[in-house]
């Protein structure tokens, strides 16, 4: 009984538009006003030797911003699948956390204690919010169908261009001095 009551609440908010609507434009809003709050882009101003946001060009801009946002219909689509693609990335990661924790014995499992480790999973995760990106977008699929039906020519440029980046980088860049302990 009650778990109808609760499902039947859910889907009341489907209809009236709460996620595809009003959570969007608060997540949109939200991050746009505290970017431009951080990064006082739209000035400051000075009041009893206090500088002070201009909080309500900053809010209008959000505002503005939200809401274009969720009038196209395609932008709330990839909004909403990416992010609940990077909750789903987000729990498989903790979850690995939890099992190397279990492994780990009495001592506090920590990352940090492994830079190598977080280095790599830090890039992991990057990896996997860019294709997770990608494909919200439909253009993983793209991608993917040009790399399977290209033949050998591209990959062959491919290489020889990133070869010959890092051989330039290599040159041009300023050796490290060595550091020598007194």
């Amino acid at each position: 009984m009650a778990e109808s009551l609760f499902r039947e609440t859910l889907i009341f908010f489907g209809e009236v538009g709460l996620y595809d609507v009003v959570l969007p434009f608060l997540l949109v809003f939200t991050i746009m006003f505290a970017i431009l709050e951080k990064t006082k882009v739209l000035g400051i101003r000075k009041a009893d030797g206090k500088e002070f946001t201009k909080k309500n060009l900053n809010s209008i801009v959000a505002f503005v911003v939200g809401f274009l946002v969720i009038a196209s219909a395609q932008l709330v689509s990839i909004i909403n699948e990416t992010l609940a693609n990077m909750v789903l990335l987000l729990i498989l990661s903790i979850s690995f956390m939890i099992l190397v924790g279990s492994l780990h014995g009495d001592e506090e499992f920590n990352l940090k204690n492994f830079p190598g480790w977080l280095k790599f999973f830090m890039i992991l995760m990057f990896v996997g919010i860019t294709l997770i990106f990608l494909n919200a977008l439909d253009w993983l699929n793209t991608f993917l169908s040009i790399l399977s039906s290209a033949n050998g020519e591209w990959l062959n440029s491919l290489i020889f261009l990133v070869i010959t980046g890092v051989f330039i980088w290599l040159i041009t860049s300023d050796p490290k001095e060595k550091k020598t302990k007194d």
